[in-house]
């Protein structure tokens, strides 16, 4: 199958993207065909000093690379390099209806966040999304929950196009883990984690040094009564519950018996170790690629030179079916 995923280079990839999105990238790179982008267009929804911005572009290139995705195995690249996602997401914002737009959770939410930045590209930031999946004629989206709505239009875009020029994208199919797809805030359990939270202590890293893993891990937030259980009345034990599992390989029912009759504090330290063991080779191999800006861009450009080959095949039989001179 070909898979298509993105992340855009905001705050920091955290232990919930790791845990909901990167890790099972690295499981789905072998045996089928993955392309996976650093979606910097869609981070200019939000207002961005241009010396971090391109600063965090190039930390989370380093980071996807140190946390396994291989450039050998997989098409790893920045999505402004990439032009025809721009020139795909004009002629698709011509068959999208702003009613449908208008109706995206995601707009609502982040309009009522940035009152005094509503941009036009908060509202058609799903045009584009549809641009880059329908590209690469994926076969399958990773998602979370969160991005699903704008899967489903994605899916309704590529269906419209076909019937009305014939047969041109693949309608892609949404690929939700039915575990660790959403982690959720240290600091507040029903919430969750963001890589752009404020709160230093409500998330984590995968570059985070080993200190402050556990400092983090021993504020979270716990609940009234001492028992280890996964529980939908206990949010914040079940999300360290979820962490552990994710981390160690444990299930929740084995760390659940693990944990039984311990305490609160013995249990967050233990979970803080599990993440400190699993990232210290990450954050690792994030310092060797950083350190060498030069073999960073190069595998960028490489790259981004596989991904507009496809993509550019993909937007010359679009031309031609809708009657531009190509």
């Amino acid at each position: 199958m070909r898979i298509y995923s993105a992340i855009q280079p905001t705050g920091c990839i955290t232990i919930g993207n790791y845990i909901g999105a990167v890790k099972n990238w690295l499981a789905m790179q072998d045996g089928n065909e993955c392309i996976f982008s650093i979606a910097n267009q869609h981070a200019l929804t939000v207002r961005q000093d241009p010396q971090e911005f391109r600063a965090r572009t190039l930390s989370f290139f380093a980071q996807f690379l140190a946390c396994g995705l291989d450039p050998e195995k997989s098409i790893l690249y920045v999505q402004s390099h990439v032009p025809q996602h721009s020139e795909l997401a004009w002629i698709l914002s011509c068959m999208t209806y702003i009613g449908e737009l208008d109706r995206m959770t995601q707009f609502k939410d982040k309009s009522r966040k940035n009152e005094d930045n509503i941009n036009a590209g908060l509202l058609t930031y799903p045009v584009l999304m549809a641009a880059d999946i329908l590209l690469y004629k994926a076969d399958v989206v990773p998602v979370g929950k969160d991005q699903k709505q704008h899967l489903e239009l994605t899916r309704d875009i590529a269906i419209r196009f076909n019937n009305r020029f014939g047969e041109t994208f693949v309608v892609p199919e949404p690929y939700i883990p039915k575990q660790g797809a959403k982690i959720t805030s240290l600091q507040n359990p029903l919430e969750k984690m963001s890589k752009s939270d404020k709160d230093a202590n409500a998330m984590v890293s995968i570059i985070d040094p080993p200190d402050a893993i556990m400092r983090k891990f021993k504020r979270a937030v716990t609940d009234s009564d001492n028992r280890i259980v996964f529980s939908e009345d206990k949010p914040g034990i079940s999300n360290l519950l979820s962490i552990y599992s994710a981390f160690t390989g444990e299930s929740i029912e084995e760390a659940e018996k693990r944990f039984e009759g311990k305490g609160y504090g013995d249990f967050k330290l233990a979970v803080g170790e599990a993440v400190v063991d699993a990232l210290t080779p990450i954050r690792n191999k994030y310092a060797e690629y950083l350190s060498d800006k030069a073999e960073l861009e190069r595998i960028m450009k490489e790259g981004a030179e596989k991904a507009s080959r496809i993509a550019e095949r993909t937007l010359q039989k679009v031309k031609k079916k809708i009657g531009f001179i190509i």
